[in-house]
């Protein structure tokens, strides 16, 4: 099933300009407006992050349902866009892109907003936090919520305390260094609607457990918390993907009008 979007006035942190695709040359730059992209989605997902990012620049997209309750992301169909069979996909004017920081910052290059652009003295800074938060942080969760794809049962007491204990290094130094990749105090950046999403899982995951997560522990994540779910996007995405009314800073599960969670 299909969801459509259209673009919207947004105000972030960088300015946003119409523009899709740009393609350059020596002598010549050609600029693709007005394309709607399509979102693989499942509620509740990463593709989360990747819809809060659409609406914050403005872009018109369509949302097409992945139901995992039949694993629709390891069909032949959906391999061909991401043979890695994750969610989410992202079809742009140049092909598909997956892997979630990598759809964020094509977005934020091709749109100019929600992450400081390539001349911008704080880029360098900017991009090793996302890339920590995809490839270090992202990873470990993944590691918390699905133990039993890494470790014998056997193991498993000595592995979630390992995890746990690399998780709260990872949030305790983005914490520490909020204002190296946050625009919270007066609008949004790729890294906060990230962070707001991640934290919203650990509230929630693994089902069996969430004590080991406490988000007040934490004051500059949950102040992105809170950022996060008081904007038009998350005001959205509540309503598209089921979300309770205070999504980030106290999460309730989901109960999305078309497909699963897990």
């Amino acid at each position: 099933m299909w969801q459509i979007y259209r673009p919207a006035q947004q105000h972030g942190l960088f300015p946003i300009r119409n523009v899709v695709i740009r393609a350059v040359s020596d002598s010549f730059a050609v600029y693709i407006t007005l394309m709607t992209y399509v979102l693989h989605y499942a509620p509740d997902n990463a593709s989360l992050i990747v819809r809060l990012a659409l609406d914050e620049l403005g872009a018109s997209y369509h949302a097409k349902l992945v139901d995992r309750s039949i694993s629709a992301q390891k069909s032949q169909t959906y391999l061909a866009l991401n043979p890695a069979g994750r969610i989410p996909v992202l079809e742009t004017p140049i092909g598909p892109i997956f892997e979630t920081a990598a759809i964020l910052l094509w977005l934020a290059d091709q749109h100019g907003g929600l992450a400081p652009r390539m001349t911008d003295p704080k880029r360098a800074i900017f991009m090793s936090w996302l890339f920590y938060v995809s490839n270090t942080l992202h990873a470990d969760l993944v590691s918390l919520f699905y133990p039993d794809r890494f470790v014998d049962a056997s193991a498993l007491d000595d592995y979630n305390t390992r995890t746990r204990a690399r998780l709260d290094h990872a949030f305790r130094l983005l914490d520490h260094h909020a204002a190296e990749w946050s625009a919270a105090d007066h609008g949004v950046t790729i890294l906060d609607l990230y962070m707001a999403v991640i934290v919203r899982w650990c509230q929630l995951y693994p089902v069996s457990g969430q004590a080991w997560f406490d988000l007040n522990a934490y004051p500059a994540l949950l102040h992105v918390a809170k950022t996060v779910e008081t904007r038009p996007s998350a005001q959205r995405a509540i309503v598209a993907e089921g979300l309770n009314t205070t999504p980030f800073s106290a999460a309730d599960y989901a109960a999305p009008p078309e497909g699963s969670a897990v």
